[in-house]
């Protein structure tokens, strides 16, 4: 039961506008796949949704669900709306969805791809939530009817990328009895930390972006927009889309990456992390997620989990590693590695102490060092090792801070990979981008109170449950959680940390990706170390000889 009311609000495009018809029920056949337009579900309220349904023309399929609210009639073209993805056109069919799989390929397996519009999106009946207790319910029902039909084997899985995996975890959660396997390809699971607001900062470009993505109704939506406003900190609203990972206990082939910093790469780790299944399988890459979601070893890799859960076949899966990770060099080089467990097995996390410019392996002597944010200032701290290492995981930031003017201090840090002479090394960054950072974090001084709970020394989880403003010339300690990456630096390369008051990548609109407009930076701000006031930064050596047989 939610504790708080939804807000409201009409439309913000009628589905018209968009190119979605009213729905009428058709069938056609086309090269042996059956294509089963606008399905009436009922669901048990007595709302009806429509649903898309692609089959194999005869026989028994295994349902396939990618539950989303881009429109199932919205087959997207990549190469036209988003031409730096590189999700290539010969991959993929015209029916495919956004972020879904390709009915054309899985048919032909033996699968059914079903394609619903949710409670109040496009032409179906309700109103809309989004990730909402209330939409998963919804979900479960559709679970339900998928795997209870005639054509069926009983045995649903889930598949898709973004929110169509974040709504995997809302579901998942609830262990409806049908669902027999799922595939989270990226997504977030914590709503409010993840998207809403990265270490209290409020994003104000992607997350204002999607309700225009979300919003075509008939009827009415939540009001996103208008419930960000009234809810700065962490209650029991952004709590109902939190998803509630440790109940799922369905199989789960979950993939992340490191390039979805500020939107999918903390949330899908976390999800992967925390989920109580048994039989349980992680995928990080450093690529482009669309793009790799559609390519062709994945897709195969996606079909043999599928294929072992659902249509109980012996597959590659019982060969794979518990982790298979990608430990990258530079943009779209790297080596795929084996491990146990997330977070690697026998991490060791070393600390790099601040120094005026530099990071080095002990305190050095007390000094302050200051920057200016409204002046675009920044402050960079390198560090260069001696011999090669592999970083992998969690980085956490402890400083000391004070400012000079104004109450609240906000802080954007990024990690960059240097190469031996100096220059920074780019990674693919956010689905389109080709010179993006190692790791990114932030966090909004008055925002610093930690969670005890979901606090650990390499992952420090801010509770978002007050307000902690500071006087001038107060010096307090803060701690910055810095997304998971996977990097891999020879002897003579260098990490940069560069810590600044504003976005440290940025891209002229419209290019989609995280932005935060809203800074609360008045004057010049401090940052103190040495041995009085230890700023370090803790990163995570994996040792690359450790036995994975043992």
């Amino acid at each position: 039961m939610t504790t708080f009311t939804y807000r409201f609000r009409p439309p913000l495009t009628e589905p018209a506008a968009r190119g979605a018809k009213p729905p009428r029920h058709e069938r056609q056949i086309i090269d042996g796949m059956l294509y089963e337009k606008d399905v009436a579900v009922t669901l048990p309220d007595g709302v009806t949704i429509h649903v898309d349904v692609f089959r194999p023309e005869t026989g028994i399929a295994a349902p396939l669900i990618a539950w989303g609210p881009y429109g199932k009639h919205g087959h997207t073209r990549y190469s036209v709306n988003f031409p730096k993805a590189e999700v290539h056109d010969h991959l993929i069919s015209d029916y495919t969805a956004f972020e879904a799989p390709d009915p054309v390929y899985w048919t032909r397996h033996g699968y059914a791809v079903i394609n619903p519009d949710p409670r109040g999106t496009w032409h179906s009946e309700g109103r809309a939530t989004y990730l909402s207790p209330e939409e998963a319910r919804d979900f479960a029902a559709l679970i339900e009817w998928a795997g209870t039909r005639p054509w069926s084997n009983g045995k649903v899985g889930l598949s898709g990328v973004s929110y169509l995996t974040s709504s995997q975890w809302r579901v998942a959660e609830l262990n409806p009895p049908h669902l027999a396997a799922i595939n989270p390809w990226e997504g977030w699971s914590d709503t409010y930390r993840e998207v809403v607001r990265h270490g209290g900062i409020p994003e104000t470009s992607f997350w204002d972006y999607l309700p225009g993505r979300w919003g075509h109704s008939v009827t009415e939506i939540e009001d996103l927009r208008l419930e960000t406003a009234e809810r700065p900190l962490f209650d029991a609203y952004w709590d109902s889309k939190r998803a509630k990972l440790d109940r799922i206990e369905v199989p789960a082939f979950v993939c992340a990456s490191w390039t979805d910093q500020a939107l999918h790469t903390r949330g899908t780790l976390e999800g992967f992390r925390r989920i109580s299944s048994d039989r349980k399988w992680l995928y990080v890459h450093g690529r482009k997620k669309w793009a790799h979601y559609y390519e062709p070893r994945c897709v195969e890799m996606q079909r043999a989990f599928f294929d072992h859960f659902l249509q109980g076949k012996e597959t590659e899966i019982a060969a794979w590693p518990p982790v298979l990770y990608e430990l990258r060099e530079k943009y779209y080089q790297g080596a795929e590695l084996p491990a146990r467990q997330w977070p690697i097995e026998d991490t060791q996390y070393r600390s790099l102490h601040l120094a005026p410019g530099a990071l080095q392996n002990e305190p050095g002597d007390d000094a302050t060092v200051s920057y200016d944010p409204t002046a675009g200032e920044s402050l960079v701290f390198d560090h260069r090792f001696d011999e090669p290492v592999d970083l992998v995981g969690h980085m956490a930031l402890r400083l000391w801070v004070s400012v000079d003017a104004g109450d609240d201090m906000d802080i954007f840090v990024a990690i960059q990979k240097l190469d031996a002479d100096g220059n920074v090394v780019p990674f693919a960054y956010y689905a389109q981008f080709e010179d993006g950072p190692v790791a990114l974090g932030w966090l909004r001084v008055s925002h610093r109170e930690l969670d005890p709970d979901e606090s650990e020394p390499h992952m420090p989880v801010l509770a978002h449950r007050r307000e902690q403003k500071l006087t001038v010339g107060e010096i307090v300690p803060v701690d910055i959680e810095i997304w998971p990456s996977g990097t891999h630096f020879d002897a003579g390369e260098g990490l940069r940390l560069v810590v600044q008051g504003a976005d440290i990548y940025d891209y002229p609109k419209p290019s989609v990706h995280a932005r935060h407009e809203e800074t609360l930076n008045a004057g010049r701000q401090n940052i103190h170390m040495g041995k009085s006031r230890p700023s370090r930064l803790l990163i995570p050596v994996i040792n690359p000889s450790r036995d994975l047989d043992n």
